[in-house]
């Protein structure tokens, strides 16, 4: 049952970091992985915010669910992880601001349109329409 993340010094060739089912509230000290980190696996934790996760630049994967956040708008903060194409939120409250699983892969392919699978499934042609069209949720 970790409950924080410690500094990963010494660890710059790590590519996966697999933190599920712990009790980890905050996403931090990823600073000495942010080039080589490609998968991040966090599900099955505390975590409200997706601070912490802008240095991941070379991120690829990132399984986040079962956690607690709240509101589509943290998705924001992943703008600039340019290479990230694989996510997992499902299980967290922010699903409860929309009516259908639909819904939600939309309101996600939306902030983060780079997308290639959500919640394991491919991201299919008529969601990236609709996620070009869609306004926010």
């Amino acid at each position: 049952m970790i409950d924080r993340m410690v500094n990963l010094t010494g660890m710059s060739e790590l590519k996966v970091l697999s933190l599920g089912r712990n009790n980890i509230k905050k996403i931090e000290k990823l600073e000495d992985v942010a080039g080589t980190l490609t998968q991040l696996w966090i599900s099955y934790n505390q975590i409200a915010s997706l601070d912490g996760l802008a240095c991941l630049t070379n991120l690829t994967t990132l399984y986040c669910s079962n956690n607690l956040i709240k509101s589509f708008e943290e998705l924001d903060k992943l703008k600039f992880n340019d290479q990230l194409r694989d996510v997992i939120f499902v299980g967290n409250p922010m699903y409860a601001e929309v009516s259908s699983k639909e819904k939600a892969r939309i309101e996600i392919l939306r902030r983060l349109p780079n997308l290639k699978k959500i919640d394991g499934e491919f991201v299919k042609p008529s969601e990236i329409e609709a996620a070009q069209q869609a306004p926010a949720e």
